[in-house]
């Protein structure tokens, strides 16, 4: 039996099976490159799903995660740390908010950001205690927290874990008319992806969140962005939102904030939010620990420069427009998507979405399927623009292009 084989199987065999991954084991990485037991190598077309914005092992990110580690890694919140207030400062600063209430899962966050909605509702709006609502759209995806599925329309997320988190409203995706009708007296927050990341990098219709940024100010509600996936240079912007000019009330923060080093969340927000807690009311052991923090502070002194925001633009604008050239040949149905980051639908004739990312897997190439035939490309922005079309090259020869 191979390496590659009895990993598998040892995995298989001790580990519930919560996953479905491809029949790849990774040793070692760099950049944009992964190299499996066997010694060979694969292009990471996934980034962690935007996780490892910054590639592996980024030598920036290593040497601050290096220096932390030989001076403090957890004090707990029982306690100060010296890169504590810097952190939550930067951040603060990066998004144009006031206050940093950190975690380290995205779910983390996504929880805590929904009971700052609910606890804002009834000690700053004023609804009356247990009728909070928030609105939500279908097909989003916010993590896998039993809350957090009590809103999903995700079968395989949400069946067999009732009973369900009441509370939440649900509306389909890009239509205006649906959440306003959705929108009461009671509704504390809406809460959005701007991009839908699971479901297929689904980009909502032109204006769709500058409408909902009105309809959520006129209204007194709160609009709450989990720029998860989205955020941190993955659209060429530093948030998604701001490809349509609008500033949440909320931006829910991870992934790439722990750079693919730890995990690092954060909910971010001007006082006259996240100002409603006091102490014992949330809290995390391991959240806003000075190893993260560290992590973390590097992460936005490198977006800072605007250099991966840059590249998710130019190198975004080549990948879509080679994946469009795809379209209508018979291997590609649709492509959506926005900066270093694409949906692409294969015709189901081709094969299903993991069919495809396991013949790309063959050829050296990682991606991850959702839905059906659809599989997500979404690379580390600091891959090369050589790479990139290597990669592109590999799935015109899977599709037979």
């Amino acid at each position: 039996m191979s390496t590659t084989a009895q990993a598998i199987s040892s995995a298989d065999a001790h580990s519930a099976h919560n996953y479905h991954p491809l029949p790849v084991v990774i040793a070692h990485a760099e950049g944009a490159w992964m190299t499996d037991v066997e010694g060979r190598r694969y292009l990471d077309m996934l980034a962690g799903y935007s996780a490892l914005n910054f590639g592996h092992g980024n030598r920036r990110l290593l040497d601050a995660a290096r220096a932390q580690l030989e001076r403090v890694t957890l004090t707990s919140r029982a306690f100060h740390h010296d890169r504590f207030a810097d952190f939550c400062t930067e951040l603060s600063a990066l998004c144009g908010k006031e206050m940093v209430l950190p975690m380290n899962t995205g779910a983390e966050a996504v929880e805590t950001a929904v009971k700052t909605a609910r606890k804002w509702g009834y000690e700053v709006k004023g609804v009356p205690d247990g009728h909070a609502k928030i609105v939500v759209a279908a097909d989003n995806f916010h993590g896998r927290t039993t809350t957090i599925v009590s809103f999903s329309t995700d079968h395989d997320a949400r069946d067999h874990f009732g009973p369900y988190t009441p509370g939440f409203e649900i509306v389909p995706y890009g239509d205006l008319t649906a959440l306003a009708a959705a929108v009461t007296s009671n509704t504390v927050a809406v809460l959005l992806e701007p991009i839908q990341g699971e479901a297929g990098v689904l980009v909502p219709p032109a204006g769709y969140l500058r409408g909902v940024r009105e309809l959520t100010r006129e209204r007194n509600v709160l609009f709450m962005a989990d720029e998860i996936q989205s955020g941190l240079g993955r659209t060429g912007k530093t948030f998604a939102c701001e490809h349509e000019e609008v500033v949440p009330d909320v931006y829910i923060l991870g992934k790439a904030l722990g750079g693919g080093v730890v995990p690092v969340s954060a909910v971010v927000a001007d006082r006259d939010v996240l100002g409603v807690f006091r102490p014992g009311e949330h809290g995390s052991t391991f959240g806003g620990n000075p190893l993260a923090c560290a992590v973390a502070l590097e992460v936005i002194a490198m977006l800072r420069s605007g250099e991966y925001q840059q590249r998710a633009t130019e190198l975004g604008d080549h990948l879509h427009r080679e994946l469009n050239l795809l379209v209508g040949g018979g291997a590609v149905t649709a492509v959506r998507g926005r900066g270093l980051w694409a949906g692409v639908d294969i015709d189901p004739a081709l094969g299903t979405g993991r069919e495809i990312s396991e013949k790309l897997m063959e050829r050296g190439v990682l991606v991850k399927d959702t839905h059906g035939s659809t599989i997500r490309i979404a690379p580390p922005l600091v891959i090369s623009k050589e790479d990139l079309d290597w990669g592109l090259d590999q799935l015109r020869s899977v599709l037979g292009g």
